[in-house]
This record gives structure tokens, sequence and C-alpha cells, in this order.
């Protein structure tokens, strides 16, 4: 997997996160971004389970046009 960076969100802390990456031989799009808090997730899970194998991250609306420029690369 070959990964590359399409951006970070301008208001990280450090530089950290979230962050938006598109796996160059797959097109999948990899995201970094905060733990939902307990009432959230049970939000989330009211639609349906999360495997354990999986996660649920949240990316401020901020970064709408670094996921688009992901989208459209």
């Amino acid at each position: 997997m070959a990964l590359r960076h399409v951006g970070i969100d301008p208001n990280s802390d450090e530089g950290q996160c979230p962050t938006v990456w598109v796996d160059e031989e797959t097109g999948d799009f990899v995201f970094q971004g905060w733990k939902l808090d307990p009432t959230t997730m049970d939000e989330v899970k009211a639609a349906g389970a999360v495997p354990d194998y999986e996660k649920v991250v949240r990316l401020p609306r901020r970064m709408a046009a670094i996921i688009a420029k992901a989208v459209n690369q």
C-alpha cells in the first residue's frame, strides 16, 4: 500500500490530526480523526453495530475541501 497524503486540518494542533490520505493502489480513502465521545458513539450504534475491527472517527466540516480534493484526484 502506498499512501498519498492529501491534507491535514488547517486548525490542527501541531499538524497532527485530522488527516486524509488516498491509497494509490486501490483509490481508497484513509482518515485519521478524533475518537467519538460515548454519547455520539451510542447514536452511531443505534443505526447498526460497529464491528470490533472497525472504528468511527469525526472529521470537522472545515475539511470538506480536503476530502473533495481526495475524491477528485
